[in-house]
């Protein structure tokens, strides 16, 4: 297995610094005001970054936490608990979680936003490279998952992604060694099948928050079992 590591971006330790802290979460604060009122997310997000004179990546930060008010309720309503999932069956956002795992523990900076989902800043889009940290985040989403009871997990990677063929194999590889049940195929349109799990959507993308009927954070509880000395920065931290 190669040696790459997803690791934190050179720019991350200063503009991620305790001295940004307040102002990142002001911003997520006001640029959540503006988008609870329907100002257009970019526009908003611009003025907001404008205003608080932010860097490229702290502004995707604030973007991704951010979320209207009316938004921020539907989508916290189908929020399942750790505790609840005991039985259920998961259809995972396999790139998503593998890769919020991956940056954890390599330590890059992984966030929460207001809708208490933790995500990366990995930015990986159309090219995916297996890391040395692969194969132990695959372990410890699969560990949480034998943890919380889960009966079955349906891994969704998308097949334009390069290498997800083989992040396939190893999927599959894995859950079998374990005697898990678990299925791992290659999907078109990735994000409309998650969204559209019959019982519980694993993913922190938000366009699949809306939209699933139900849906757990994965990543964010395998980041908070398994990784306590990851890099982790809470926008939100007055929300439960």
């Amino acid at each position: 297995m190669t040696e790459r590591q997803r690791g934190p971006h050179p720019e991350d330790p200063k503009d991620f610094s305790e001295r940004y802290h307040d102002v990142l979460r002001r911003a997520v604060s006001e640029l959540s005001w503006l988008l609870t009122r329907g100002y257009p997310p970019e526009t908003a997000l611009k003025f907001v970054g404008d205003r608080y004179q932010l860097r490229k990546r702290q502004r995707i930060a604030v973007g991704s936490c951010s979320v209207g008010d009316a938004q921020l309720e539907q989508r916290l309503s189908r929020r399942l608990p750790p505790g609840d999932v005991s039985g259920r069956t998961l259809r995972i956002d396999g790139f998503n979680a593998i890769i919020t795992l991956e940056a954890a523990l390599s330590g890059a900076l992984v966030i929460r936003g207001r809708d208490r989902v933790w995500r990366d800043l990995s930015r990986v889009s159309g090219s995916y490279k297996r890391v040395k940290q692969t194969e132990q985040a695959i372990a410890l989403l699969g560990q949480t998952a034998a943890e919380l009871g889960i009966t079955t997990c349906e891994w969704c990677l998308d097949k334009h992604v390069s290498n997800s063929g083989r992040l396939r194999a190893a999927l599959q590889a894995h859950g079998a060694a374990q005697g898990w049940t678990w299925t791992a195929r290659l999907t078109e349109r990735t994000d409309p099948e998650i969204a559209a799990a019959p019982d519980v959507a694993v993913s922190s993308d938000s366009w699949i928050l809306d939209r699933a009927s139900a849906w757990l954070d994965l990543a964010g509880e395998t980041v908070r079992r398994h990784v306590p000395d990851a890099w982790r920065f809470d926008t939100a931290p007055e929300s439960a």
